[in-house]
């Protein structure tokens, strides 16, 4: 029982790591679960058994993709106790989340998602809000961190910062992978730290 639970549980891991690799092809291109079931090796009736629908496959990812963004902002809140350092980790982590993970990054752009399920870009807009959302609170958390608080609106300034990640999420699909998100991340950040200090 244990055994069939664990090969079930492998087998479901082993089609999201497939599609997940399957989308760090060319971007724009479409997965069709007969390209999905080849890659695995099991016939399409198979990865059905696992999942319902490609919806379902691609919500297994966004969760995963959830778990690991949100995890990871709650360590270097725990570990870092400056406002700005934990931005700039922040930062520097979704980025280097994103080079690492060329598929997951087509998901976040909403790239891979074109044609697919309409709730599939609901997800995906949510885990942006609830960075930003994370992002804001950072900020606001200043006076109690540093002593002293921002002058500018915390929600202009996350908005802001959150698009900078956006931004460079599509030029990393849009190069095809190329231009590689930590790329200058620290010339770039230098630059908004000077801003955010005079903020």
């Amino acid at each position: 029982m244990v055994t069939a639970t664990k090969k079930k549980t492998n087998r479901k891991d082993d089609i999201l790591r497939a599609l997940a690799v399957m989308l760090e092809g060319k971007p724009g291109q479409r997965i069709t679960t007969a390209k999905l079931a080849a890659e695995v090796g099991v016939s399409e009736a198979a990865l059905y058994r696992h999942f319902p629908s490609k919806a379902r496959m691609f919500e297994g990812l966004i969760e995963y993709i959830e778990n690991t963004i949100f995890t990871q902002i709650n360590l270097i809140k725990d570990q870092q106790k400056q406002t700005f350092t934990r931005v700039e980790h922040l930062l520097h982590f979704l980025l280097g989340f994103a080079e690492q993970n060329p598929g997951i990054t087509r998901i976040l752009t909403g790239d891979a998602l074109l044609g697919e399920n309409e709730r599939l870009q609901v997800r995906v807009e949510h885990i942006f809000s609830k960075l930003e959302s994370q992002i804001k609170q950072i900020l606001r958390e200043k006076p109690m961190l540093d002593g002293d608080k921002l002058s500018a609106d915390e929600a202009v300034i996350a908005n802001l910062l959150l698009a900078y990640v956006e931004g460079r999420l599509n030029q990393f699909v849009r190069s095809q992978f190329k231009q590689k998100p930590t790329q200058s991340f620290k010339a770039q950040w230098a630059f908004l730290y000077n801003q955010l200090k005079q903020s």
